[in-house]
Formats: structure tokens, C-alpha cells, sequence
């Protein structure tokens, strides 16, 4: 199905707004949409502080629901500003609130207090606990978010030269297509990514660098 805001030939509209800027409107389809963008990795940080599945679920939800009520208040004009650094830094508060519960006697004792003294001081940089890895998946679930607003031949020629890394020639040449068109898909759905996401990730992060031309020998 095709974004409202992008035309049925897969171009973003200059009027339309981001999702963060649609999320802070109360847009309920926006708030769907960042929270599948963002509970993988809220998921990923709360495993990775040691908590259970279920508690880390319940986490989630309790920092997506601080987040509904607080993102208006969520600034990125600052040098240092990210979303996901303003997101981690709640995650990590509720993260230590459902710690300190199982710290008290009878409850969990040592295990939770070592997992509480293991993470970050509360003047940490928040983006820390965002890997190589995590942020490739962030910029990975990005993508395959606006996947359908494109044609399967756009798609694949901008999946194998930006995210494969391969060169245009070698992949216009895979899809029976030109240079120029393999460019001009990546082109197209890159300016969609910075549109749609901006103020909340990086759209070239996890990226790989595409081949240039005079590499090939074509």
C-alpha cells in the first residue's frame, strides 16, 4: 500500500511530514508506525540489560507510553540531540524502576542488584548502547517500511547498490536496466528515507558504500 503522502509513481511529496512532526500531531497511524520502527530495538536494550522477555515487553510499553506523552517535548535543535539518544535515556530509567522492584528482599536480590550496577551512569552518553549492529537493524527496519511504495525493480536496484554495496553497472546490467535508472531509484527512495524519517535516524547509517563506476572496468 502507498503512503498518503507519497504519488502513486513513488515520489515524496515536498508538503509532507515527517513522521516524527506526524506522531507529535496525535496521528494514530504515525504512532503505529514509530513504534514499529522503534520496538525492536527497545526489545534489544532491555535483553541486552539483562531483564526477561516478559519484563522486557512490559518495559517497552511503559517507555512507549512515557514517549506518547512526552514527545512534544522531545527537542533535536541541539548539538548532541538524537531521538534515539532521548529514547534510551527513558528506556534506561525504566529499566533500572524494574530493577530496583526485583532488588528488594525476596524478590531478586543479587542477580538484579549486579545487572543495576551494570549499567550506565545516568550522565553516560545514552547513544552507547547503540552498536554497529542495532543501528544497521534500526536503518534496515527503516527501509523496509516504505518498501511498498515502490516498484520491485526500484526497490531491488536500490537494495543492491546501497544497502549490498554492489555497483550500478553490475546491477543494471543484473536487472536489464541502465546506469542512470539504478541511480535514479536509489536517489528517489534515499530523499523518501530522509523525508519520512527525519529527526529520527540517519538515513545513510548502515548503509554500504556503493562501488564507484570506474571500478567495474565498464
Amino acid at each position: 500500500m502507498t503512503d498518503p503522502n507519497v504519488n502513486p509513481q513513488g515520489e515524496a511529496s515536498t508538503t509532507s511530514l515527517s513522521l516524527l512532526e506526524r506522531a507529535r500531531a496525535h496521528d494514530q497511524a504515525a504512532w503505529a508506525r514509530l513504534v514499529d520502527l522503534y520496538g525492536p530495538l527497545l526489545h534489544r536494550w532491555c535483553l541486552g540489560a539483562g531483564l526477561q522477555p516478559a519484563d522486557a515487553a512490559d518495559v517497552t510499553q511503559e517507555v512507549f507510553a512515557v514517549v506518547a506523552r512526552s514527545i512534544d517535548g522531545f527537542r533535536h535543535d541541539r548539538p548532541g540531540d538524537t531521538f534515539r539518544g532521548w529514547l534510551y535515556s527513558i528506556t534506561r530509567n525504566k529499566i533500572r524502576d524494574r530493577l530496583r522492584k526485583a532488588e528488594a528482599p525476596g524478590v531478586g536480590g543479587t542477580d538484579a542488584q549486579h545487572r543495576l550496577a551494570a549499567l550506565p551512569a545516568e550522565d553516560a552518553d545514552p547513544e552507547s548502547p547503540t552498536d554497529p549492529e542495532g543501528e544497521r537493524a534500526l536503518y534496515l527496519q527503516a527501509i523496509e517500511m516504505i518498501r511498498g511504495e515502490f516498484e520491485p525493480k526500484s526497490w531491488q536496484a536500490f537494495w543492491r547498490v546501497t544497502v549490498d554495496g554492489r555497483s550500478a553497472a553490475e546491477v543494471a546490467a543484473e536487472l536489464g536496466t541502465s546506469r542512470n535508472a539504478v541511480y535514479l531509484a536509489r536517489s528517489r527512495i534515499l530523499g523518501r528515507l530522509r523525508e519520512e524519517f527525519q529527526g529520527l535516524i540517519h538515513p545513510d547509517a548502515g548503509a554500504a558504500t556503493p562501488t564507484p563506476p570506474e571500478e567495474t572496468g565498464q
